[in-house]
């Protein structure tokens, strides 16, 4: 079974992009400029995305939707694992980190900027939404350590 698509509420940005480096298609409600509650609400009807919220309230309202409780990144990573969220990073990186968009592995020959690895020699993704450039450097690791110790 397919991992649900997720939308996720103002004060969960950070638990985005570690769910995005997870494999999950983890839309942000500031990404979209999108704050209040009946637009998140019409968001995750449209979309069939499950709600990730704080707001006791929201979660109440909407149909599909899990109410975090915790304003710590690790403790929210905890409760998303035994709530059934597979946390492990992907294999592939497949979500931007910084808007969700889709991303490409980057051939061998292409050029990349200066600050980043040549992808001859590391496997570099980017964003075919937004342009920027991933690859498994210093932060994967932090990520995978911090996952690792849920």
């Amino acid at each position: 079974m397919a991992p649900p698509d997720l939308l996720l509420d103002a004060m969960l940005g950070k638990l985005a992009r570690y769910l995005r480096m997870c494999g999950y298609d983890a839309a942000y409600a500031l990404d979209r400029g999108v704050e209040a509650d009946n637009q998140l609400r019409t968001i995750a009807r449209r979309e069939d995305r499950l709600l990730l919220t704080r707001d006791q309230t929201l979660a109440t309202e909407t149909a599909q939707s899990l109410l975090l409780e915790s304003k710590d990144i690790t403790e929210q990573l905890r409760e998303l694992a035994e709530a059934g969220f597979d946390l492990t990073l992907a294999d592939s990186p497949s979500h931007c980190g910084r808007c969700n968009g889709p991303l490409a592995r980057l051939d061998p020959d292409e050029q990349t900027p200066a600050d980043v690895p040549d992808p001859a020699t590391e496997g570099v993704w980017r964003c075919q939404s937004c342009g920027q450039h991933f690859w498994k450097g210093s932060h994967w690791a932090d990520v995978a350590a911090t996952l690792a110790a849920l």
